[in-house]
Order: structure tokens, then sequence, then C-alpha cells
């Protein structure tokens, strides 16, 4: 079955997305995020101001979801969070300017897509299918990748001139076959991602795409190229992700049911007789987990507590407006990075993470009860469990550039939500195929 956009903004948004490798082969990927996400904010207003004489394919669906505005009034709040940081830490006009411009490529992006997503007549089937393009082309260029390492080609290709207009880093804009892990000194893969463990979380992300497309050949290339990110970048987390973000979803709807309820009983009950020995496989299997990458673990560590205490002491209501230095007892790696609650907590204080906590458990909540009852529900809920997981071992805001697809389904959620059940009677009334 043939999927095709249908209006200027799932022109926009098919040919942004399917064209992943093709913008990562110019190192542009950091700048088209943010560009297609203000482009569709406009076309938001757009709509909005025009929308009765505006062409009918770009008509609002319908009022701002108020879960939209909840979004959007949590990203203006980490905004005003960041000007106060600035102005108490007297980190002057040029680098408040900097930061803005940094909110305006990151965070804000969490609200604008969502936004798009629920006020452009864009279809989630679209994006699914787009999303499976992608793996497509992944599993066609993965044997070059692969084979990389071992035929004497080069970690990076080359850094594109693109840094130049700012960036967390110059890995934003390096186009890599592979990539050296210090600790074990072998290969890992980052495909299209700047480093090795958000390619794993962007495969759990293609894998629970993959698992709504209808086409089996689709659904079978976004599969297969999901648990390959996945593998092949050596990700704990993307582990973990791929079980608990495509598992959970599907059995969540059990809780509605009687049985589960019973059968559940059943296991607590038990529990006294197995309960010991289950406590001790997992806390093994969660020491086997953390040695697994012993230096990573402890360098983490080190950051969360350092970001603890200097908030704690430092700024507890508006942070410290920027991430800092670390010393060489965590690589030198910055403080307030490599995690983004407590980055949150030492840059933007207990506002900024408010700002973001309270937006995000609303929106789990309703697409929670949504999944209970609703298939529609089973992506987003992945999507956010992702969103989750990927937020406790990095800074989600300098990677929502990529999580551009799942955030535009999120606002596709709300936007399926809102449009009324038929009647019986209009049901009754539809004509019988023959």
């Amino acid at each position: 079955m043939k999927i095709l956009p249908q209006n200027p903004a799932e022109r926009i948004v098919w040919y942004t997305l399917t064209l992943t490798w093709v913008f990562y082969a110019f190192g542009a990927l950091y700048v088209v995020g943010p560009v297609l996400a203000w482009v569709l904010a406009g076309l938001v207003g757009l709509s909005l101001y025009l929308a009765p004489i505006i062409r009918p394919d770009l008509r609002p669906t319908g009022p701002i979801p108020l879960l939209i505005w909840l979004w959007i009034a949590g990203m203006v709040v980490m905004l005003v969070a960041l000007w106060i940081g600035h102005l108490d830490w007297g980190l002057g006009t040029k680098k408040t300017i900097k930061s803005s411009i940094g909110w305006a490529k990151g965070w804000a992006l969490l609200a604008l897509f969502p936004l798009a997503g629920a006020m452009l007549p864009i279809r989630r089937r679209l994006l699914v299918r787009a999303q499976c393009v992608v793996g497509l082309w992944t599993l066609l260029l993965a044997p070059v990748m692969l084979a990389a390492p071992y035929v004497g080609l080069p970690e990076s290709i080359f850094t594109s001139p693109l840094k130049a207009v700012g960036g967390p880093g110059p890995e934003y804009f390096t186009v890599y076959f592979f990539t050296m892990d210090p600790a074990s000194w072998t290969p890992r893969w980052q495909f299209y991602a700047p480093w090795s463990p958000f390619a794993a979380l962007l495969g759990v992300i293609m894998v629970l795409f993959a698992l709504e497309e209808e086409h089996r050949g689709w659904m079978a290339a976004g599969l297969v190229a999901g648990l390959l990110m996945i593998l092949a970048s050596k990700s704990r987390m993307g582990l973990v992700g791929l079980v608990g973000c495509t598992i959970a979803p599907r059995m969540l709807p059990l809780i509605a049911r009687s049985w589960a309820w019973i059968t559940f009983s059943g296991l607590a009950a038990s529990f006294a007789v197995w309960g010991v020995a289950a406590l001790e496989a997992g806390k093994a299997g969660i020491e086997g987990f953390k040695s697994a990458r012993a230096d990573s673990t402890r360098v983490r560590a080190t950051l969360q507590r350092i970001a603890w205490e200097r908030w704690e002491s430092d700024a507890v209501w508006f942070g410290h407006g920027t991430v800092q230095p670390g010393p060489h007892l965590v690589e030198y790696m910055p403080i307030g990075s490599h995690h983004t609650w407590y980055g949150l907590l030492f840059v933007k204080g207990l506002t900024g993470f408010l700002a973001f906590l309270v937006p995000l458990v609303v929106h789990l909540g309703v697409v929670v009860k949504d999944a209970v009852h609703h298939p529609r529900g089973r992506l987003p809920l992945g999507i956010l469990m992702t969103m989750v997981l990927l937020s406790f071992g990095e800074n989600i805001e300098i990677e929502a550039y990529l999580l551009w697809p799942a955030l535009i389904v999120l606002g596709c959620h709300l936007r399926e939500m809102a449009q009324p059940k038929p009647s019986s009677a209009t049901q009754s009334a539809l004509p019988v195929a023959s």
C-alpha cells in the first residue's frame, strides 16, 4: 500500500524525514531539526490566523489542546528561568543571547513539534511509513559502516562547516563511520546520531514506529534497522528500552481485565515463597548491568552528585544558568550534562525542573489512560517511556532535533483523541461494502 503526502505540511515532514541520511551526509541534521520546528510552528500560526480563507488542507484541525498549552507554558518558564539564572550569575548579555538561541534550538522543540502534530493535518501513518523508509536507508548503508573499522576506514569522514552556526559540540556536525570505545577499545556505531547511546534510543523509537506499520515489508525494514541500531551501539540503555518500551504499552490493556487482577493477586500472594530469590537475582542483574561499563557508570554517578551538591548549595530556584566544566575526576565532562533531571537542577534550578516535569507527567497520565482502552495510545506511550528513559542518561533538550518525528506523533495522538466518535446513527447510515 502506497502512502504519499497529501498537503504541504505532510510534504515538508515526509521529505525531511525520508532524507535523514542525506542531511546527515552533509552534517546538517542539527540545523534541519530546529528549522523544521519553527517552520511548522509558523504554518500553525498562519493557519490559525487565516483559518477562514486558507486552503482547506492547511486549516487547523481544531482548537489548541490544553496539554499543548501546558507544554508551551512549561517551555516559556524554562526560558524565563534561563534569563534569571544568567542575571543572577552575571553571565552577560552575549552569553544570555547565545543561551536563548540554544533554548530555541532545544527546549522549545518539545512544545513546537507536538503543537504541529496537534494542529496540522499530518497523518500518523505517514510518519510511520517515513520512519520505516529511514530504516531501509539504514540497512542499505549498514554494511559499509559495520565493515569500516575492519578494512581500515577512518572513524570520521569530515566535520561540516555548518558548525559555525553554533551547537553543543563538533560531534553534532561530524559524519562518522564508527567510533572507538575508550574503555574496551572496540568499535561502536552511532549511525546518524552524535553518539552511540543516543543512537540506541533512536533505534527503540524506530522499532516502536515499525510495530505500527501495516505493510509487512516496510515493518520488517523498520524492525531490523531498529534492532541493528540498538545492538551495534552496544548501549545498555537501548536494551532496556527495547524490552520495556515495546512490551509495556501492549501489556497495559490487561489492567482493565479482571483475570489480569486475579493473576496479579496470585503472584503477589506467592511472593513470600519466591520473592527473596527474585530480589537477589535482580540485584545481581543490576550489578552486572553497571559493571558492563563500570567507567561510564562511575563518571555519570560522580557528575550527578556534583550537580546535586552545587544546586543545593548555590542556586536552588533558578540554577547556574549554564553547564560548567567538570574536574579531572569526571574526565572534564561538563557539570549538568549526561542527565536531564540533574542537569535541569544545576542549570535552571527547581523552576526549570518543574517546568519540564509537570507537562511530562500530565502527558504521561493522559497517554496511559488512553492506552488502557485504545490501541492508538500504544505508540505515544512507548515514545514517552523512551523519552523518560533517555532523560536519565542524556540531556533530552539537545537531542530533540532528532526526536521530532516522535514529538509530532504525540501531537497527532492528542488530535486523534479530540476527534468525536461516530454516533451509532451515523455508523448505521454508512454504506456497507459489497
